[in-house]
């Protein structure tokens, strides 16, 4: 009997051969900000080893989405390599979509002056470069976001790749507007749940135009920030609502915010010294070995850890929706195909092992072989994220 997981599912306009969803994890594999032949390897193997959809992490939309220099920035120039890494992918009888994405205030680069966002705040993350803080947005700003959402979405579009995810969640751009602690303003734009809505729905509305009813549009949203004051689930299900009815696809489900809360996402481990060892200014270096287990808040890991929330979420909504966070053995991926999720995603546990869909078809029992030390995070300053447990570098927390 084959594996649920093999069955086929439509996601809009896309048709993906099984339900396995390799998950934007950022693979530090664009130097320059450009696509590398890495990056390109990276996919096509998950596309080899027959995940259906594999997503390319963190398109920023424009320079000043970036929150540091080599990150993928989608603009002209990044077609040639983008429309390669589709047609590496698509070799394999995969499919590739490409995450697009604006940092908002959480930067550290300095080129563009200060970082903007949706209201005034500090911007820890860029004190040593000199851009401790936020500004607030203008209406021309928001305008001009838009635009770099709608024209990324165009490049991917021509590039030849089959879906692009807006990210809506973690804390970058769209989620600062959307979370009430974050986004303080008393304008047309901040306050109520519908106007904090306005610019993501703006943005989801532009992309959906900009790339034709031939490719997916996905998003991914937070179910909560994970800190007091925050977005929670209540809200978080209008919001996924809105979106679906603005001409969103699909959803994915995760949580926390890169700045507050980074690990309310990677469960687990958290690899302090590796990541102080990887920072480029010994400011940075030393305040993480020093104040980095205040500052870094950890979370335990439990399987499936957003299932109720993403299952909310589901039920609220007629497009299908991935269940992402500790999907980590047999039992786990059948619990959320019975429950009703449209796919499973996953990023550590396709780290560890590619051919985990080759493994499934073995037989019944697959439990992942990731430890959820979280060590793969400090890679992705160090040449590109991998799973280094073989290494004996990654134990369990």
């Amino acid at each position: 009997m084959s594996h649920p997981v093999t069955a086929p599912v439509s996601v809009g306009p896309l048709r993906l051969r099984n339900r396995v969803v390799k998950t934007a994890t950022f693979e530090g594999m664009s130097p320059g900000g450009r696509v590398g032949d890495a990056l390109i390897d990276h996919h096509a193997t998950l596309a080899r080893h027959g995940v259906a959809l594999t997503t390319v992490a963190y398109g920023a939309v424009a320079a000043d989405g970036r929150t540091f220099a080599d990150q993928l920035l989608v603009d002209e120039h990044a077609v040639p390599g983008l429309r390669a890494l589709a047609d590496a992918v698509h070799a394999h009888g995969g499919a590739v979509s490409l995450q697009l994405a604006h940092c908002g205030g959480f930067s550290k680069l300095a080129a563009s002056g200060a970082p903007k966002g949706p209201s005034a705040a500090w911007n820890a993350y860029g004190l040593a470069e000199g851009v401790g803080r936020v500004r607030p947005m203008d209406e021309g700003d928001l305008a001009s976001v838009v635009d770099a959402f709608a024209r990324a979405a165009r490049h991917a579009a021509d590039a030849g790749f089959d879906a692009v995810e807006v990210h809506c969640g973690h804390g970058y751009l769209l989620s600062q507007f959307l979370s009430p602690a974050i986004n303080r303003r008393r304008d047309a734009w901040g306050g109520s749940l519908d106007r904090r809505l306005r610019l993501p729905l703006d943005v989801v509305r532009a992309v959906r135009q900009a790339v034709g009813p031939d490719v997916a549009v996905l998003a991914k949203v937070n179910t909560r920030d994970g800190f007091a004051g925050g977005l929670e689930i209540d809200e978080a299900v209008d919001i996924a609502v809105a979106l679906v009815e603005a001409g969103v696809d699909g959803l994915v489900p995760s949580g926390g915010v890169v700045f507050r809360t980074p690990f309310f996402l990677m469960r687990g481990g958290v690899p302090l010294a590796g990541m102080a060892s990887v920072q480029e200014h010994a400011l940075q270096r030393w305040s993480m070995r020093l104040f980095g287990s205040f500052i870094v808040r950890p979370f335990p890991y439990t399987s499936t850890f957003f299932f109720d929330d993403a299952l909310r979420i589901a039920r609220a909504v007629d497009v299908p929706v991935g269940l992402l966070g500790g999907v980590d053995s047999d039992a786990a991926i059948r619990r959320a195909l019975d429950a009703g999720f449209g796919f499973v995603v996953m990023g550590r546990s396709l780290l560890a092992e590619p051919d985990l869909l080759a493994r499934l078809a073995a037989g019944p029992g697959w439990t992942s072989a990731c430890t959820r030390g979280n060590a793969c995070v400090v890679e992705m300053d160090r040449g590109g994220v991998r799973c280094v447990r073989s290494e004996g570098r990654c134990p369990a927390p």
